[in-house]
C-alpha cells in the first residue's frame, strides 16, 4: 500500500448531519470499498448499492444494470478508487437502499504516502449516529427523529418498540466504526 485516500462520507438529506471521515488504501476496489461505506457508517449491509462518478455508474453486474437504458454501467469490482477518483478534491456518489433512497456524497479530501505502523481503513472523526435500516429513507427518518422526541407523538410508542433499546441518533464512535470496518 503506497497510499491512502482521506475520504469525507456526507449522508445527503439529513438533518442534523451525519458524516464519516475514514482513511482508505487508495488501491481499494470499489465493491470493497462499498463493504467499509456500509460498516463505517452504521448501515446493516443488505441492500444494493451503486456508485456515481462523471455520469458512470460503478455497481455489481446482475439484474440491476441500468445499460440498456442508457446509463453507463461499469463493474465495481474492476475499478479501484484511486483510479476512479485520483486527485484531491474529486467527488463521487454512493447510493444504499435504492428503496430508502439514502445517498452519500463522497469527497477526496487527502491522499497522503501510508504512515507506518498505522492499520487501514480506519475512522478518524464523524458525526451522529446512522439512520437505521428501513426506517423510510430520510423522511421516514425526520418522522422518527420526531416522534422518538416527543412522547405525545402519535408515533411515539411504536417507533420506539420498533427501534427497541440503545438507539441514540446523537451517538457516534470513530473506534466503533473504525472497528466495525
Amino acid at each position: 500500500m503506497a497510499t491512502v485516500h482521506t475520504l469525507k462520507i456526507s449522508l445527503k438529506s439529513v438533518k442534523p448531519r451525519v458524516w464519516r471521515r475514514i482513511e482508505v488504501p487508495s488501491n481499494i476496489a470499489l465493491h470493497n470499498l462499498a463493504g467499509l461505506l456500509v460498516r463505517g457508517m452504521g448501515w446493516e449491509g443488505y441492500h444494493l448499492h451503486s456508485f456515481e462518478i462523471d455520469g458512470v455508474t460503478y455497481q455489481r453486474p446482475g439484474p440491476f444494470d441500468d445499460s440498456p437504458f442508457g446509463r453507463q454501467s461499469r463493474d465495481e469490482s474492476k475499478y479501484r478508487l484511486g483510479t476512479v477518483l485520483g486527485e484531491v478534491g474529486a467527488k463521487m456518489r454512493w447510493d444504499y437502499d435504492f428503496g430508502d433512497g439514502w445517498e452519500h456524497d463522497i469527497l477526496v479530501e487527502a491522499i497522503v504516502p501510508a504512515e507506518a505502523g498505522v492499520t487501514y481503513p480506519r475512522c478518524v472523526a464523524g458525526r451522529r449516529a446512522c439512520p437505521p435500516e428501513d426506517c423510510g429513507g430520510w423522511w421516514g427518518y425526520a418522522n422518527l427523529l420526531e416522534a422518538i422526541a416527543d412522547k405525545q407523538h402519535p408515533d411515539h410508542q411504536e417507533l420506539t418498540e420498533w427501534l427497541g433499546h440503545g438507539f441514540n441518533p446523537a451517538h457516534f464512535d470513530p473506534g466503533e466504526a473504525t472497528r466495525a470496518m
